[in-house]
């Protein structure tokens, strides 16, 4: 049917309709559509889904729905979906058909990441799409499981390429897992209808004649919601219309239409309403489940009949309600006993091997009082859930595991558990709520001193600032009783609470965290990579940068070692070792730890740690002058934490604009980076911010300037930054008239670069003592600042002390050869896009009688970031499928974007793209 002619239930949905239409034209061409319909109970979202699926002629066609009851069992409403396809299954890549079935329950294997479980449903997609446009239409997207909306959600906004609809219905008056994941993506609010529309679609349900007045008032009070008005006026008797249709201060609106099923609900034989509660606990549909129960509760078959004939359910291959409202209509009709007696015969009527969890979950739901049996039940689940990547699932069932067991110390435990699980499913308030519980119970040391620990980390994850680092020395202290292992972790968790306060921490915190840190326990033999940066980090914070420097560089050695055996360890304390190599100006580590981080997260799907793994590798692509790779990781890495919904990585974007210098607006950027990172107390962004400053005004050759910001990064020694800050104020100082400030600062950069002896830092330091020196003493140092930092990876830096050597040979007047290292500063600055810096290197040609363009027209970006990364890997020899799987597109999707890039470069295979790319 056209949505020119709409059905009945479509009255008054032309311009709905054409939208949908449009969707199915859009994705025959070639480019998948996404939208969500958001509205109220009842306003007619099915009957436009059901729309779009009837005109997808030519067209494959899926339709699932979320379950309110399955809510907290994973992945249930995403293996609803992928169901029929998974006869595709094998034709997917190894890494994500492993993880899809691992997810499922149909393998065994290590915790997928729900992103690799996501992208492996989106090539599935993208493969079933190969033959024909393919139509996917979720209803009640408000009630689908955690996973499976993150998981969707996650698809949807990778979709572009694959011939795929994929529709959402969300009903916005109910509080779900589903509607906020979905936040974001391109949505068509569908209202009430029109009064003409509305009162003709009352006319055709309510026999006789009806007063005008009492008509309005239907019309009115309905807001033209369709359901609605088709639904309310049945049983209703002449009288009652003639009078008036309800109160003015009568239910919202969605309990009127369920109130309106109740109704008729109630007016069913026994046996018939007793058939709609098991149906509607049932949540899968499944038939022959639904015969055996009511076998068992001695419901005669006659009940199905009448059930159909109240037009309220079909029963079919699966059973299906009129209307998810008819559902819970028929499910909170019954009273709790009724409700216990009939998952209690659902249970025992539920395969324990095929479908073990749903057996347990209908047993928790008819449990009368505290139960071990059911409780360990539950217990196992969580095991499972876990093990399939289902982490809110696996809270859920802890959460229910805990009210069910009678012995206090074991409920006490579970709720440790429950509370650890369900901080990681992404809910800090209901596992605060857990923790509160647990603490009523007896608990052991072990327990106590975990939950300690989950209190202060949900405290760090919600302000960065020092507030939880006494709370983590107070879990330390309490789990070195128990367990010297997590005590230690405890610790090192604390020192980065401290250090990521830094200025707006408590004076003196850092350094008694780390004087108690150094004297916990030794831990476990052999040392793990966290007890030696725990080492590290403790001496380097109580004792100095000098006592610190030898068990920093053993630790980040030890880093280095691992890197390509234990991804865990070094996923899990990226965030502290990082920072440290930076403090040690150890490019060689900064680059094979962020090197393997990346491909690591891409490996696994794990995109909730991938964008910081993204931002730390883009930040050393900067220092490496490779400026348009910085740039294409950072976006990545922002487009993910869309996807994911977790806080934005600012550094590395300030960071590349500083450098890069178009204008001293990016001063402006810094500044409001800092104010936003001040919102949660994160004393160490702020301190980055000066630091920043210096770098973009020395930059320009604003020296004072630059030296008031380097001045005030020197307040504060922020680990990493105070030590880049102190490169800052040398110049500052030396160009800028302030000897006496770079004097100081050189004295500190001296007792840090030499305790380092990196190339990086020796490099640096010679090319400061040179700023501040003269004659051949001068000349020297800048050579041999230069041959260091040839050795290094740090071509920014490299490329700053030609510059500053060519300015000074240019006032010695070594025209000669002040212009070799000015033409290659200037040369290797325009190539990275510093342009500030540039400009400094082509002032100083014309000085000296050279015309020297300002910026090449070349420069302007011919690709999109992606187009750029995606050209690359080609022309690097991936596949497309390689190229899909690391960058979480389909392989569909990837051939889009290298036909744009061909036909940009004017190209027509991988060979004339590699050779544009590499020049040759």
């Amino acid at each position: 049917m056209s949505s020119g002619a709409p059905r009945l239930g479509l009255r008054g949905r032309r311009s709905e309709c054409e939208a949908l239409d449009r969707l199915l034209a859009e994705a025959k061409a070639g480019r998948s559509q996404v939208l969500v319909l958001r509205g109220e109970a009842g306003v007619g979202k099915s009957a436009l889904a059901d729309h779009l699926v009837g005109n997808a002629a030519g067209c494959q066609t899926l339709r699932v729905a979320g379950v309110e009851s399955e809510m907290e069992l994973a992945f249930a409403g995403l293996h609803q979906l992928c169901l029929p396809m998974m006869g595709q299954l094998d034709r997917l890549p190894g890494p994500q058909r492993e993880a899809l079935s691992v997810a499922f329950g149909l393998s065994a294997g290590s915790v997928p990441d729900r992103f690799l479980v996501g992208l492996a449903v989106l090539s599935l997609l993208a493969e079933v799409a190969e033959k024909q446009p393919l139509v996917c239409v979720v209803d009640d997207a408000q009630w689908l499981d955690q996973v499976s909306a993150q998981t969707l959600a996650f698809v949807a906004r990778r979709l572009l390429a694959e011939q795929v609809v994929l529709v959402f219905a969300v009903r916005t008056s109910e509080a779900g897992q589903g509607e906020d994941r979905l936040r974001g993506l391109p949505e068509l609010t569908i209202r009430g209808l029109g009064y003409d529309d509305a009162r003709a679609l009352l006319d055709s349900v309510v026999p006789g004649r009806l007063d005008e007045r009492v008509r309005d008032r239907i019309v009115a009070e309905t807001r033209g919601n369709p359901l609605a008005l088709l639904e309310l006026p049945r049983g209703l008797t002449v009288a009652e219309l003639a009078g008036g249709f309800g109160r003015p201060d009568a239910r919202p609106l969605a309990s009127k239409i369920e109130q309106s099923f109740v109704r008729r609900i109630g007016e069913l034989p026994a046996a018939t309403q007793r058939l709609l509660l098991v149906a509607a606990a049932e949540p899968v549909g499944d038939i022959s489940l639904l015969r055996r129960v009511a076998e068992r509760l001695g419901i005669r078959a006659d009940a199905t009949a009448a059930a159909e004939a109240a037009e309220l359910i079909e029963f079919g291959t699966r059973t299906r309600f009129r209307h998810p409202l008819v559902r819970s209509a028929a499910y909170r009709a019954a009273d709790l006993e009724e409700r216990q007696d009939v998952h209690r015969t659902l249970a025992e009527a539920t395969d324990p091997e095929s479908d073990p969890d749903r057996r347990a979950w209908h047993r928790a739901h008819a449990a009368v009082e505290p139960d071990e049996a059911v409780a360990g039940e539950l217990e196992r689940s969580a095991d499972r859930a876990q093990a399939r990547g289902g982490m809110a699932a696996a809270a859920a069932f802890l959460k229910r595991a805990t009210e069910l067991t009678p012995d206090p110390a074991r409920r006490g435990a579970r709720a440790v558990a429950a509370a650890q699980a369900t901080f990681e499913a992404g809910a800090p308030d209901a596992a605060l709520e857990l923790l509160s519980a647990a603490e009523m119970c007896p608990l052991d040391e072990l327990r106590r001193g975990r939950l300690a620990r989950l209190r202060a980390q949900i405290l760090f994850a919600r302000r960065r600032g020092g507030e939880a680092a006494p709370l983590l020395l107070d879990a330390a202290g309490r789990l070195e009783r128990a367990d010297e292992g997590q005590a230690r972790e405890a610790y090192l968790d604390a020192i980065g609470s401290a250090m990521f306060a830094g200025r707006l921490g408590e004076p003196g915190g850092l350094r008694r965290v780390a004087e108690a840190a150094r004297a916990a326990p030794r831990g476990p033999e052999p040392p793990r990579l966290a007890d030696a940066l725990l080492d590290g980090l403790a001496t380097r914070f109580a004792d100095g940068y000098v006592a610190g420097a030898p068990l920093l560089k053993r630790a980040l050695e030890a880093f280095r070692q691992d890197a390509g055996r234990n991804g865990e360890d070094v996923m899990r304390w990226l965030w502290l070792a990082w920072p440290a190599a930076g403090d040690m100006y150890d490019d060689e580590t900064w680059h094979e730890l962020t090197t393997h981080a990346v491909r690591t997260a891409r490996e696994a799907g794990a995109l909730n740690f991938l964008p910081l793994a993204l931002t730390y590798r883009a930040a050393v692509h900067v220092h490496a002058g490779e400026f348009d790779a910085a740039s294409t990781l950072i976006e990545e890495s922002d487009a993910l934490l869309k996807v994911t919904g977790n806080s934005h990585l600012g550094y590395a974007s300030v960071l590349l604009l500083s450098w890069r210098g178009a204008n001293t607006e990016a001063v402006g950027v810094v500044d409001a980076g800092a104010e936003w990172a001040s919102t949660w107390n994160e004393g160490r962004a702020i301190g980055a911010r000066p630091y920043l400053r210096a770098v973009v005004y020395n930059g320009f050759g604003r020296y004072q300037d630059a030296l008031a910001g380097a001045e005030q990064a020197y307040e504060y020694d922020d680990l990493g930054l105070f030590g880049f800050s102190l490169i800052e104020l040398v110049e500052a100082g030396a160009r800028g008239n302030a000897p006496e400030a770079a004097s100081t600062a050189l004295r500190h950069l001296e007792e840090r670069t030499l305790a380092s002896g990196t190339g990086w830092a020796l490099g640096l330091l010679a090319r400061s003592r040179a700023l501040v020196s003269e004659g051949r003493a001068a000349d020297l140092l800048y050579r041999e600042a230069i041959e260091h930092l040839r050795r290094s990876r740090v071509a920014v830096h490299l490329a700053r002390t030609h510059l500053v050597y060519g300015e000074w040979l240019r006032r010695e007047n070594r025209r000669a050869e002040a212009r070799e290292h000015l033409h290659t500063a200037h040369e290797m600055l325009q190539g990275f896009g510093a342009r500030a810096f540039a400009d400094r290197a082509r002032r100083e040609l014309v000085a000296l009688g050279e015309s020297v363009r300002r910026h090449a027209a070349e420069e302007r970006q011919v690709l999109t970031a992606q187009e750029a990364q995606i050209a690359r890997l080609a022309a690097g020899g991936k596949t497309n499928s390689e190229i899909g799987a690391e960058l979480f597109i389909s392989p569909r999707t990837v051939e889009w974007h290298l036909r744009k890039v061909f036909a940009k470069l004017d190209v027509d295979s991988r060979n004339k793209l590699r050779g544009v790319l590499t020049g040759s």
